[in-house]
């Protein structure tokens, strides 16, 4: 099928990391797909949760908002109300996916909190969060490396997520606002650079799906998230070890 703006079904929106967009976060990361925009940065504290208090080990959070102006209509601040029911899940999954490749007891009685502010959404935000937000952790763990606050290297690999959907039959990779509304099947995948799943997130609006469907969704985005973790790779560059 023709896409709106002339990708290919496995091709991937024109994808954009930059480092270092905040000079105050000890990591921060500008990250594009396509139209969407998410603002990432890192910030290290030295304290733990409750839960984690007489041990020695760290915790990496994660808080995710969307500004007023970051859709065609402005929204109101959740400020003013608390954040919403999709604001705290996406948050969660944030947090749950950097986690899963850090090891906590190597970063010590330290919490990274990560925070993922939308400038701009166009589909695809919480997956542009969570590999933006990689790229930024992985920036404030050299911080701490570099201050030799951490003896040992804390991430064990890369995550990155990617949205595939179907869309008129056919399964489409990297899926924008206008082909996300209208999409069949709506699924989001996050994987470690090693293979792993972190999470499936698929949903069938009307009738489901099958497994085989199912397997050619997760093919795709698994060919997509090679991509992504080859960018995270040239954008940190020797911050990797």
């Amino acid at each position: 099928m023709l896409r709106e703006d002339g990708r290919e079904n496995g091709e991937l929106r024109e994808v954009r990391m930059t480092r270092n967009i905040n000079k105050y976060a000890e990591g921060s990361c500008l990250i594009t797909f396509g139209d969407t925009r998410v603002h990432c940065t890192a910030t290290v504290e030295d304290e733990q949760p409750r839960f984690l208090r007489d041990t020695q080990e760290g915790w990496v959070t994660a808080e995710y908002s969307m500004l007023p102006r970051a859709t065609k209509q402005r929204t109101r601040r959740e400020s003013e109300h608390g954040p919403s029911g999709r604001t705290q899940e996406i948050q969660r999954l944030i947090g749950r996916s950097l986690r899963a490749v850090c090891d906590m007891r190597l970063l010590g009685p330290l919490t990274i909190r990560v925070d993922c502010d939308v400038l701009q959404a166009d589909g695809g935000t919480r997956t542009a969060s969570i590999t933006g937000a990689f790229v930024a952790v992985a920036d404030a763990c050299a911080y701490l490396r570099d201050k030799n606050i951490i003896k040992r290297w804390p991430l064990n690999t890369q995550v990155a997520a990617v949205s595939v959907g179907m869309v008129s039959g056919e399964v489409l990779l990297d899926l924008c606002y206008a082909e996300d509304s209208k999409a069949r099947v709506d699924l989001n995948l996050v994987m470690t650079s090693r293979g792993g799943i972190v999470e499936v997130q698929g949903t069938a609006e009307g009738a489901p799906f099958s497994r085989q469907q199912l397997q050619q969704m997760m093919d795709l985005g698994q060919q997509g998230l090679q991509e992504l973790f080859a960018r995270q790779r040239e954008t940190l560059g020797e911050v990797l070890p």
